[in-house]
């Protein structure tokens, strides 16, 4: 029991603060769809509240899971991803011209698992690898198929910007782990070097449209570019304070497609301008924050990697999403956790939370 002897200890322990963090921005993000369809619960808000709710519970239940549970099952789940990943290639479902998803009854896509899955593996690769062997080139090419794998299936069904999640969650924990800084800016300038071939010839005329309109926005305003301007039509429309909850125009007369999922940000700074966005980021710095100081209270390599890779993959959320719809990057399909609608990224973010939680609560037994 606690202190006072109310509140039973396992729940008194649990990270409070982070968790109401959590329920803010879960719950601005269903007023920000409740206002997006025009002040009413369905289509979008009644149905992402109860997915909230019941992701989170489940969050906190994974949260009661022992770290070395996760430590044992890194490799396998991601093996099993693997194959998963694999059967969407061979017997997808196809989905607006896309071959993601996996019907099992109900539908899964692989993708989004992979994303935690990666930084599980990879934190248990250096976890097994003794540390005067990290520098070596032993420790670089397996961390590099165990990313590469599974972002060339993703890449091929398409969709570049799980892709680009997965890699950069694996590449952090390898940063992380110690892996020389020249073998990251020769990555770096390799990549820059491979960037036109990559644009040229192997992305989808989609994917390589969404890349030279970034590059010149102007060049295509009422084609590929429109998403993008109004966007920033949006935005900029909203000022400092915004034009009010259930004001917003963009949105309601449909000028702002994908206003609901993707560029729910310009939805919703359009009626609570730059104070309410500025608050929404905030609050995810302070929950990625917060993952980051579990890694530096974690006792073992695997629970220091795993933390800081998983608080790191929330923040590529957020950062690929709002560079997206300001127009700061190309628009890659990132939605932001927790705000825009669908399961996905909401899934995966409470995912990462769970087992952040169950690290956190491994910490504060050791630390007693």
């Amino acid at each position: 029991m606690n202190r006072g002897g109310v509140i039973p200890e396992p729940i008194a322990r649990l990270p409070w603060r982070v968790l109401a963090l959590l329920v803010a921005i879960g719950v601005f993000g269903q007023v920000v769809l409740y206002s997006a369809a025009g002040g009413a619960l369905q289509p979008w808000a009644l149905s992402q509240g109860v997915r909230f709710f019941v992701l989170l519970g489940a969050a906190l239940a994974l949260s009661y899971v022992p770290v070395r549970v996760w430590r044992s099952a890194a490799l396998p789940t991601y093996a099993v991803i693997v194959v998963a990943l694999v059967l969407v290639e061979l017997v997808g479902a196809v989905r607006g011209g896309s071959q993601r998803w996996l019907d099992v009854g109900i539908r899964l896509q692989p993708s989004e698992f992979m994303k935690p899955a990666i930084v599980l593996a990879c934190a248990r690769f250096y976890d097994m690898l003794p540390p005067n062997e990290t520098r070596r080139f032993g420790a670089i090419w397996p961390a590099c198929l165990l990313i590469g794998i599974p972002a060339a299936l993703i890449m091929k069904q398409p969709d570049l910007g799980t892709a680009l999640m997965v890699c950069g969650g694996g590449v952090v924990v390898m940063f992380l782990a110690g892996v020389p800084m020249r073998l990251f800016v020769g990555g770096a300038l390799s990549l820059a070097i491979a960037a036109p071939i990559a644009v040229n010839f192997l992305l989808h005329d989609y994917q390589r449209n969404r890349v030279l309109i970034f590059l010149d926005p102007e060049s295509d305003p009422l084609g590929t570019g429109y998403h993008i301007s109004q966007s920033k039509i949006a935005i900029g429309s909203g000022g400092v304070w915004g034009k009010g909850f259930l004001n917003g125009t963009q949105s309601h007369l449909d000028y702002l497609p994908e206003g609901h999922t993707d560029f729910v940000f310009a939805t919703m700074a359009e009626e609570w301008g730059l104070i309410g966005g500025c608050l929404l980021i905030l609050a995810f710095l302070l929950v990625t924050r917060w993952g980051i100081n579990v890694g530096q209270q974690a006792t073992t390599r695997f629970t220091r990697l795993t933390a800081a890779g998983l608080a790191t993959t929330i923040f590529f959320y957020v950062a690929i999403n709002l560079s997206m719809v300001m127009g700061l990057a190309p628009v890659v399909g990132i939605p932001l956790p927790l705000v825009s609608f669908g399961s996905s990224a909401q899934m995966t973010v409470l995912l990462c939370m769970g087992i952040l939680m169950s690290i956190d609560r491994q910490n504060r037994s050791t630390n007693r």
